[in-house]
């Protein structure tokens, strides 16, 4: 799976392409910046981009930019956004693409090589991969917090990390039923129709939120 990393600090970029080798991926370009990232991702076109939202010369927003206008070019080009801290608006802007796989992580959880890994694969095959952090962001600046109940924030935290039912269950100890139960309570209170397609649950939710 051949992937194109865009990251400034050189040890996170290196031990990112390290990383990503030794679970057989293939890096096939890395660029420490905004203006060189859209010419790599167009002319690689990777099974999946990782891309930091900052990046020189302002440390702004010139990753996700450089994303977006790649998936403007390329539609589908799955991308996955690293970021320091929680950033709702570019979490935001992201999602307002809906084709091809995204996905949203703070850097924190690089450490987690299974889980950072897990979410490389899930965004390459077209999934949603929303940091738990950003979600419970999302949620405190759209709605309000008693909306839903701190389980329910809970089950949204690892349908939007793309889990599923059965992973939910055993991450939360509780049952499969008890999920579904707990997934029907979300799009009842949120007012959306309830789906079995996990992506898709996502982006509805997610969409929600960014009404």
């Amino acid at each position: 799976m051949r992937v194109v990393i865009a990251e400034d600090h050189a040890l996170l970029r290196d031990g990112l392409t390290r990383l990503l080798e030794a679970f057989d991926f293939k890096v096939v370009a890395t660029v420490d910046n905004g203006p060189a990232l859209l010419p790599a991702l167009l002319a690689h076109r990777p099974d999946v981009a990782v891309v930091d939202v900052r990046l020189p010369p302002t440390f702004t927003d010139e990753g996700l930019q450089g994303a977006i206008a790649a998936r403007a070019e390329a539609p589908g080009l799955p991308v996955l956004v690293l970021s320091q801290h929680v950033e709702p608006l570019y979490a935001r802007e992201l999602l307002g693409d809906r084709s091809g796989g995204v996905g949203y992580l703070l850097k924190d959880r690089v450490s987690d090589v299974t889980q950072f890994i897990d979410a490389v694969h899930q965004v390459a095959g077209g999934g949603t991969v929303m940091d738990p952090e950003v979600v419970a962001r999302l949620l405190d600046r759209s709605q309000p917090l008693d909306v839903l109940t701190v389980r329910e924030r809970e089950v949204l935290g690892e349908m939007a990390a793309g889990r599923s039912n059965a992973a939910i269950a055993g991450r939360l100890y509780v049952t499969e039923k008890a999920v579904s139960k707990h997934i029907n309570n979300i799009f009842t209170k949120l007012g959306l129709p309830p789906s079995d397609d996990d992506n898709r649950r996502v982006l509805a939710v997610l969409a929600y939120l960014n009404a």
